[in-house]
């Protein structure tokens, strides 16, 4: 080996070393994701206290059946309904479709969207982004359960508290809320397929369903790799979180006033008033409305 391919191949070492480390407030957000991993483990298991992370386990089953829904539009099939259950149960109904990329899309896809909101939730204006792209998930999923009143007050209730804490201390609350939901979703996604597939066999799961089709495996060798790539979502997005979020919590404070400032922030001069907000929000429920 040169000289010269010896200090490039060193610089890439430095260079992949300094990406992998995480900076102080990148530490912090580290910190706060394994306590959200602890609080979380200990509620879901404490009787009458698991009813506080209820409408977030909500959340994520509606997280599953969106994206049964989305990947059925995207291979061609008629989504009749979406409908979330208070046992923390849902079904997607459709017609047509590719059942092998239907199927798996509900533990993939939600651990996909977990995954994304962790390394979202390393950022301020990524987190907002992130706020925004739920929304246009929610409007989708609203018209899908137009008939089911459960998903619209869950989905209604958490987009009150994405506006509610983009609000607060210049959208860093949002930051964190962001997180939780992202690392919560992944908890789901691999406790769900663990307790579906693997260590009881559920014939009506998406694993046994999935595994029918195939013929090549039984639904628990599935339910393992399902959870397998579960798992590296969730850590390609704590990793992306690390390696494309360095800015500090100072830097994405002043970032996040130029990106859809809140209330009292100016951006390029300009300040936004509160009643833009509260417009928006009435226009939205009367076209919610609308849709029933």
């Amino acid at each position: 080996m040169s000289p010269y391919d010896s200090s490039l191949h060193e610089l890439s070492a430095r260079s992949f070393s300094s990406a992998m480390t995480p900076n102080a407030t990148q530490r912090t957000t580290l910190l706060v994701a394994g306590c959200y991993i602890l609080i979380i483990g200990i509620l879901w298991h404490v009787p009458y206290l698991n009813f506080i992370i209820y409408p977030f386990k909500l959340l994520t089953v509606g997280f599953h059946e969106m994206s049964h829904a989305f990947m059925g539009v995207l291979t061609g099939a008629r989504i009749h309904s979406i409908e979330l259950d208070p046992d923390e149960g849902g079904a997607t109904t459709m017609s047509g479709g590719i059942s092998w990329l239907t199927l798996p899309a509900g533990y993939l896809g939600s651990g996909l969207i977990g995954a994304t909101l962790i390394a979202c939730g390393f950022d301020t204006n990524a987190s907002k982004v992130a706020s925004l792209a739920l929304a246009v998930f929610f409007v989708f999923t609203l018209w899908w359960a137009r008939r089911n009143l459960l998903t619209w007050v869950l989905l209604l209730g958490m987009s009150g508290m994405i506006v509610l804490f983009w609000f607060l201390k210049g959208g860093e609350v949002l930051r964190y809320f962001v997180l939780f939901i992202g690392v919560m979703s992944c908890l789901y996604v691999l406790w769900d397929v663990i307790d579906d597939t693997i260590a009881r066999k559920v014939n009506g799961s998406d694993a046994s369903a999935f595994a029918k089709i195939c013929g090549c495996f039984p639904s628990q060798v599935w339910g393992v790799i399902w959870l397998i790539i579960a798992f590296i979502f969730f850590l390609l997005g704590v990793i992306v979180g690390i390696v494309a979020f360095k800015e500090s919590a100072a830097q994405q404070a002043e970032d996040a006033k130029h990106l859809l400032p809140v209330p009292g922030t100016t951006s390029n001069g300009l300040a936004l008033s509160l009643s833009t907000p509260l417009t928006l929000g009435s226009v939205l429920t009367s076209m919610f409305l609308a849709l029933l």
